[in-house]
């Protein structure tokens, strides 16, 4: 069975309510995606815990940065995936076994194995799709501004 991407009304769901987002693995690297988006999630107000072995006890984006979800000392809303699709499945044991309730594999990321995985326990997925993207189609474009007046802050 391939794998779909929940419905729009889901990710817009889950993009509109304040989360704590673990970014694996973010960079400390300005020129990088995964340092850039970590940046854009605090941003738009969510509470983006940067996980990475390399840089661990760092801070990136003001945020103490922790070697993997398992250190991380508060509920884990949702893990944001930065990572080559074939390291995927470590990220998913831990995402399952931290508690997360939603696991984004970002633009690139697709591993349909790890993603039917996820769904299995209990994990809403959303892959191949930027978490910034979204969040600026459905709340900052011009369209979404014009039909949820006072919706964002």
């Amino acid at each position: 069975m391939v794998f779909t991407n929940p419905p729009e009304t889901v990710i817009k769901a889950i993009l509109s309510r304040p989360l704590t987002v673990a970014v694996v693995i973010c960079s400390d690297d300005p020129t990088r995606d995964s340092y850039r988006m970590a940046g854009r999630l605090k941003e738009f107000g969510f509470n983006m815990i940067p996980v990475n072995p390399c840089v661990a006890g760092k801070q990136i984006h003001g945020a103490y940065c922790y070697a993997s979800l398992a250190e991380i000392p508060e509920q884990v809303d949702m893990v944001d995936v930065f990572r080559r699709p074939a390291l995927v499945d470590p990220i998913v044991d831990e995402a399952i076994a931290c508690g997360a309730k939603v696991l984004w594999m970002q633009l690139g990321v697709v591993n349909e194995a790890a993603a039917r995985r996820a769904q299995e326990s209990g994990l809403t997925v959303v892959m191949d799709r930027c978490t910034s993207r979204d969040y600026r189609r459905f709340f900052l474009s011009p369209a979404a501004s014009a039909g949820q007046q006072g919706a964002v802050g």
